[in-house]
C-alpha cells in the first residue's frame, strides 16, 4: 500500500539524449532536416521562411501574408483546400513571429501524396483574394480596437516601442490607420520576395517513411519557385527612448499594467543560458522570488513574471504584471527591492537546487516526442545552432552556483538601464 505521508523519491535529470536530425540538400539548395523518431504513423513537415516582421517594410504585411496563404490559390478555393485536407484527417497550420514564418502539414504517411500537392499550391500559388483580404483586415481592426482598451496590451506595445523605436520592425505597437495602409499589392510583393526556395528550410519530424523525403523533393526540390532577386540584408537601428519611465493614463482602468525591462542579447551570446537560470529564479516560474513576494506575501497581484526573449537580431529582458491601481507604486518598489537583493546577497543553495531541478525537468518535458523535438531544433536553427545548444544548457544548469548568479545580477540587472512602462489610472 502506498504511504501517503511520505513524498515520492525523485531523481535528478542527468542527461537527455537528443537525436540529431539527418540533413540533406535538395538540388535547389533547400536544407532539409529529418527527425525520424516517431512511433505513430504520422508526420509533420514544416516549411520555414525568413519572412517574419523583420523583413517587412510596412506594418502588418508579413502577418497578413502568412495568415492569408490558405485563403485560395490559382487552382483551389479556401473551401476546397479545407475540405481536401479534412477528408484526409490532416491539418495545415501557418505561423509567424518577429523573424520567421512557417507552413506546417500534419498528416498520416498514407495521405502524404494527396496532401503535399495542396501545400505546394499554398506556398507557390497563393492569390490573396481581395474579398478575403477585406474580411481579414476588418476583423483584425475590430480585434485591435477591443484589445487596445486593455492596459496589458497597451503596456506590452509601449514597452516594445520604448526599446526599439517606432520604426523598428521588432516594435509591435500599431495604429488603427495601419490596417488601412496595407494594400493587396504590398502583400503579393512580400509573398513573391519571401516565399521562395532560396529562402526556405524544411524540418520533417515523426515517422518519416522512406518515400517522405522523395515526395517533398518532388514538389519542392525544383527551381520553379526560386527568386533570383532575393536578398535579405536588412539593417534597422534601434532607437531606444531616453525616458526611463513612461505613463499612459487610463482613467477608467481598474488595474494598472506594469512592464519593466531592458535590451539584452540573444541565444548566441555566451551569457544567455546563465541569464536564463538567473531569470528563472527571479521571476520565471510559479515559485520565483517575484511570485513569492508580490503575489504570495503582499497580495498585490494574481500573477507576475519575468522573461528573456531571444530574437535573431536582438534580445531583451522584461518583467510584467497587472495590479490594483492602489498597489502600482508599491509593486514597482518591491520589484526593485528584489533586484537589489539579488545583487547584494548570494542565492541560497537550497533555492538554487530547486530552480535547477525545475529547469532540467522542463527541458525533459519539452523534449518529449518528435514534434516537440522539432520545435526545439527550429528555435536554435536560425542562430546556426543545433542540439548541442541544449546539451551545453543542461551542463550550465548543473554548474550554476551562487557566485555566478551574483555576478550576473550585478552585471545585467542595472536599474538605470531599465525602462518602466505604467498603463492605468494615474
Amino acid at each position: 500500500m502506498i504511504n501517503r505521508k511520505s513524498p515520492p523519491e525523485y531523481s535528478r535529470v542527468e542527461d537527455i539524449c537528443f537525436t540529431e536530425p539527418e540533413k540533406c540538400l535538395f538540388d535547389n539548395n533547400i536544407e532539409v532536416f529529418t527527425l525520424n523518431i516517431g512511433m505513430q504513423d504520422v508526420v509533420k513537415i514544416e516549411f520555414i521562411f525568413n519572412a517574419g516582421m523583420w523583413e517587412q517594410d510596412i506594418p502588418l504585411v508579413a502577418t497578413a501574408c502568412n495568415s492569408m496563404l490558405i485563403e485560395g490559390t490559382k487552382k483551389y478555393t479556401a473551401d476546397e483546400i479545407a475540405e481536401s485536407i479534412d477528408f484526409c484527417g490532416s491539418y495545415i497550420e501557418t505561423g509567424i513571429n518577429q523573424d520567421l514564418a512557417s507552413v506546417s502539414l500534419y498528416t498520416l504517411n498514407k495521405h502524404l501524396a494527396k496532401t503535399l500537392p495542396l501545400v505546394e499550391e499554398i506556398i507557390k500559388n497563393a492569390v490573396f483574394p481581395e474579398k478575403e483580404l477585406d474580411i481579414y483586415f476588418n476583423n483584425n481592426k475590430q480585434r485591435f480596437l477591443v484589445k487596445n482598451k486593455k492596459v496589458k496590451y497597451i503596456a506590452k506595445n509601449k514597452f516594445s516601442e520604448s526599446l526599439f523605436g517606432k520604426q523598428h520592425p521588432y516594435n509591435t505597437s500599431l495604429n488603427i490607420s495601419d490596417f488601412d495602409n496595407v494594400k493587396r499589392k504590398n502583400i503579393i510583393d512580400f509573398y513573391k520576395k519571401s516565399y521562395c526556395s532560396n529562402n526556405c528550410k524544411v524540418i520533417i519530424s515523426g515517422k518519416a517513411e522512406k518515400n517522405c523525403i522523395k515526395l517533398v523533393e518532388k514538389y519542392f526540390g525544383g527551381n520553379d519557385w526560386s527568386n533570383k532577386n532575393f536578398f535579405s540584408d536588412k539593417k534597422n537601428l534601434v532607437k531606444t527612448t531616453n525616458k526611463k519611465r513612461i505613463y499612459e493614463n487610463k482613467p477608467d482602468a481598474v488595474q494598472s499594467a506594469i512592464r519593466i525591462g531592458r535590451l539584452l542579447f540573444n541565444r548566441k551570446h555566451a551569457g544567455f543560458q546563465n541569464m536564463q537560470i538567473l531569470n528563472m529564479l527571479f521571476g520565471g516560474y510559479f515559485g520565483s522570488r517575484l511570485m513569492s513576494n508580490i503575489r504570495e506575501d503582499k497580495g498585490y497581484t494574481y500573477g507576475i513574471g519575468s522573461g528573456i526573449v531571444s530574437l535573431k537580431n536582438a534580445g531583451y529582458f522584461f518583467i510584467a504584471t497587472e495590479v490594483g491601481v492602489e498597489f502600482c507604486e508599491k509593486t514597482i518598489d518591491e520589484i526593485f527591492r528584489e533586484i537589489k537583493r539579488l545583487k547584494d546577497k548570494k542565492v541560497g543553495e537550497d533555492e538554487l537546487k530547486l530552480v535547477k531541478n525545475y529547469m532540467l525537468g522542463t527541458i525533459l518535458r519539452e523534449a518529449d516526442g518528435p514534434f516537440s523535438l522539432a520545435e526545439m531544433y527550429k528555435s536554435v536553427l536560425q542562430y546556426g545552432l543545433n542540439f548541442s545548444y541544449y546539451k551545453s544548457f543542461i551542463e550550465n544548469i548543473k554548474k550554476a552556483n551562487p557566485d555566478l548568479l551574483l555576478e550576473l545580477a550585478n552585471k545585467y540587472f542595472d536599474e538605470e538601464k531599465m525602462k518602466e512602462i505604467i498603463v492605468g489610472k494615474i
